[in-house]
C-alpha cells in the first residue's frame, strides 16, 4: 500500500504545509509574482487587487504545478510565473462565481461584489484572466497558453451548465460529474500539465490525468464539507450549497434511497426562495440517514485511487511523494 492510501486508512492525512515543503521557497515568491503581473496604475484595480491578494488562499494549484514541474528533473525558470498565472485564473473564477451567486463572504472575508459592486467583480475577473493570458504571451509559452485557455473555456461552459439547470431534482449523477470536471478538475489538470511543460514534457499526459482525478476527488470532498464541515474549515457558511439550492453528490446519492415523503420534502425545499436553517438541517439529516454522505465518500476514494494510478509510471522523488500525499489531503478534508 502506498504512502497516501495508508495515511487515508490510518485517518491521519498529511498537512498541506508538509505537501508544500519541497516547493516552499518558490511558493513564498508566488505572492510577489502575482503582484508584478496584476500591477496597474488605475487606483480601483489596485485597491481590488490588494484585497484579493490579502485574502489569498492556500495556493494549492500553484503547489501542484510547482511539484509537477520538479518530477523527474529540475524545473525551468518560468515555473514560478506559470504557478502565479494558474492562481490568477483560479482567483478570477472565484470572483466571477461570487458575483454570479451573490455571495458576500469568501474564506471568511467580504467578496469583491460585496465590497464594491457586481459590475466591478465581473470586470476584475476579466482583468485577472486577461493579465494571465498576457503573461503567457510575454513568455512565448504557447503550449501552456493552449492548456490554460482550454481549461478556462471548460470552466465557463461548466458555469453556464449550472446556471441553466432549472430543475434541480432532474440533475443526475452524470450531470454532476460533467459539471465538476469542468469547474474544478479542469484547472487542476491544467496546473499539473503546465508543471510538466515547465519540467519534463514527456510527463504531461500522466500528470494531466493525475490533476483531473485529483480535482474530481477534491470537489466531491468539498461538497461533502458543505454537509459535514464548519465555517472555520470551509470559509463559507455550512449549508451554503443547499441555501443556494445547488444539488451535489451527497444529495444525488441519497435520492436513490429516499421515501416518497422525503422526496416530497426535498422537492418542496427546492421551491423555497430563502430556506431557513431548520429546513436546511432537515435536508442534511435526510442525506445522512439515506447514505448520501457515505456514497459521496466512496466516489471520492474512487477518484483518489485513479489519481494514484496516474503516477505509477513516473520516477520517484520527494516531489512525487508530495503529489501522492496531496490525494490524501484532498479527500480527507471531508472528515
Amino acid at each position: 500500500m502506498d504512502s497516501s492510501l495508508s495515511q487515508m486508512v490510518r485517518g491521519a492525512p498529511p498537512r498541506l504545509s508538509s505537501i508544500q515543503g519541497p516547493v516552499q521557497e518558490q511558493l513564498d515568491r508566488v505572492g510577489d509574482e502575482l503582484r508584478r503581473i496584476v500591477l496597474s496604475d488605475f487606483d480601483m484595480i489596485g485597491d481590488v487587487n490588494d484585497h484579493l491578494l490579502f485574502v489569498q488562499g492556500k495556493l494549492f494549484r500553484p503547489t501542484l504545478l510547482l511539484l509537477a514541474s520538479q518530477v523527474g528533473g529540475r524545473a525551468k525558470d518560468d515555473a514560478l510565473t506559470l504557478a502565479a498565472v494558474v492562481e490568477l485564473v483560479h482567483l478570477a473564477t472565484l470572483v466571477h462565481d461570487d458575483a454570479v451567486d451573490h455571495s458576500v463572504l469568501r474564506r471568511g472575508m467580504p467578496t469583491v461584489n460585496a465590497l464594491w459592486t457586481h459590475q466591478v467583480a465581473i470586470i476584475m475577473g476579466d482583468y485577472l484572466y486577461s493579465r494571465s493570458v498576457s503573461e503567457l504571451a510575454r513568455l512565448g509559452h504557447l503550449d501552456a497558453l493552449a492548456v490554460l485557455a482550454k481549461a478556462a473555456n471548460e470552466m465557463s461552459v461548466g458555469e453556464m451548465r449550472q446556471l441553466t439547470s432549472y430543475d434541480a431534482l432532474d440533475f443526475t449523477e452524470a450531470d454532476y460529474y460533467r459539471l465538476i470536471a469542468a469547474k474544478t478538475a479542469s484547472l487542476m489538470a491544467a496546473a499539473c500539465e503546465m508543471g510538466a511543460l515547465a519540467g519534463v514534457p514527456a510527463y504531461r499526459e500522466p500528470l494531466r490525468r493525475f490533476g483531473h482525478n485529483l480535482g474530481m476527488a477534491f470537489q466531491i470532498a468539498d461538497d461533502l464539507l458543505d454537509y459535514t464541515g464548519t465555517e472555520e474549515v470551509t470559509g463559507k457558511p455550512t449549508g451554503h450549497d443547499l441555501r443556494e439550492r445547488k444539488v451535489t453528490l451527497p444529495l444525488v446519492g441519497a435520492m436513490e434511497n429516499t421515501s416518497d415523503v422525503e422526496h416530497e420534502e426535498i422537492r418542496k425545499f427546492f421551491t423555497r426562495v430563502d430556506p431557513s436553517d431548520d429546513e436546511i438541517q432537515r435536508i442534511v439529516d435526510i442525506v445522512a440517514e439515506r447514505g448520501g454522505l457515505e456514497y459521496a465518500r466512496g466516489r471520492a476514494r474512487h477518484y483518489a485511487d485513479l489519481a494514484e494510478e496516474s503516477l505509477a509510471t513516473l520516477s520517484g522523488s520527494v516531489e512525487l511523494d508530495a503529489l501522492r500525499d496531496s490525494v490524501s489531503y484532498a479527500v480527507d478534508r471531508s472528515r
